[in-house]
């Protein structure tokens, strides 16, 4: 496993070297490299961001039992740099992780681009990357599949977008001869969602009684472990250039609900909101957001995002991988006890 990150100079002298990388071999005005000094001297001296990463790769070895590696996009240890101690650590199929918050081509795509690169010249022998049920295409009756036309107008929003783009590279490797299989993993939900994800929040949210209403949409659930163990089915089966759909059952939200009642004996919200007083509810908290600097409890970009219905079929993937997912109720029940324990450990 690989993570990937921004990277930051660990020390004052390498500030001058680590801009002039960032851009583009430029070297930065006196103005800029002085700003620049003066804002790391200020947190003491370094980026803790290296320290952080290792620190991740740390844990998730020793709960992986596997070797998890660290690969900057900006600077030491390069992504080039690590993909040479992977391939000389014998390690011939990775699964690569970019740890980036934001939503752009140019963070996300950037990324694929470097690692693509990297793995090509370590003579790695295969690359998964991990892409969305978002950058496939929804035809307008039916289920979408890894064939559905699609292009970058469909996408709505920056997380859409990033992800779109960022596939379109990985296929561009691809079509140049890397060996790099797209894994498109659908709406998540199971136990140790941290954060948690926007999937995990439905659940948390219904625990706390905090969904009075619902609107019309629909998601493809597929338990966490599901969509993991889909990914090593596509490192060992998978074709390379190919996507493959890691998805369960097509659910509309009030069928996930009433799920999630039968699993936790309670009743399920009965009033469905019109999509207009949604929209409206999302632009009004993303406005108090902008106001206020917190998140918003309902964006408008999960809104717009709510009014198509996310139904595909991961029949390719069972076809090719062999890969067979449990039904969406294993996935809730999955999430509601480990939602439900935290909660009981607070």
């Amino acid at each position: 496993l690989l993570l990937l990150a921004h990277g930051a100079p660990e020390r004052l002298e390498d500030v001058e070297s680590y801009l002039s990388f960032v851009r583009g071999g430029r070297p930065a005005s006196a103005k800029v490299l002085e700003e620049v000094r003066s804002r790391y001297q200020a947190i003491g001296g370094s980026s803790p961001l290296l320290a952080w990463t290792r620190a991740q790769a740390a844990a998730l070895e020793g709960v992986l039992g596997m070797p998890v590696f660290c690969g900057m996009r900006n600077w030491h240890p390069f992504i080039a740099e690590t993909m040479d101690s992977v391939r000389a650590s014998g390690v011939e199929r990775l699964a690569a992780i970019a740890l980036a918050p934001q939503y752009s081509e140019l963070s996300v795509g950037m990324y694929i681009r470097r690692t693509g690169e990297a793995a090509r010249a370590a003579g790695v022998e295969r690359v998964v990357y991990t892409s969305t049920v978002g950058a496939i295409g929804i035809p307008p009756e039916g289920l979408g599949d890894e064939t559905t036309p699609v292009s970058l107008t469909d996408m709505t929003g920056d997380y859409k977008r990033s992800k779109f783009l960022a596939e379109q590279v990985a296929l561009e490797f691809a079509r140049s001869g890397l060996d790099i299989v797209i894994a498109n993993p659908t709406a998540p939900m199971g136990d140790h969602d941290f954060k948690p994800t926007p999937t995990g929040q439905i659940v948390l949210d219904f625990l706390n009684g905090a969904l009075p209403a619902y609107i019309d949409t629909g998601l493809n659930v597929v338990d966490a472990r599901d969509a993991a163990e889909g990914h090593w089915l596509a490192c060992q089966r998978g074709r390379s250039g190919e996507r493959y759909i890691l998805g369960s059952e097509n659910l509309t939200l009030a069928e996930i609900l009433r799920q999630l009642a039968a699993i936790t004996k309670r009743s399920p919200p009965r009033v469905r909101l019109p999509y207009f007083l949604a929209w409206c509810a999302g632009a009004s908290a993303t406005a108090w957001a902008s106001l206020s600097g917190s998140p918003p409890r309902v964006s408008l970009e999960a809104v717009r995002l709510a009014k198509k219905k996310m139904w595909v079929t991961h029949a390719k993937a069972t076809r090719e991988l062999g890969y067979q997912p449990g039904p969406a109720a294993q996935a809730l029940a999955h999430a509601v006890e480990w939602f439900t324990g935290r909660r009981g450990q607070s």
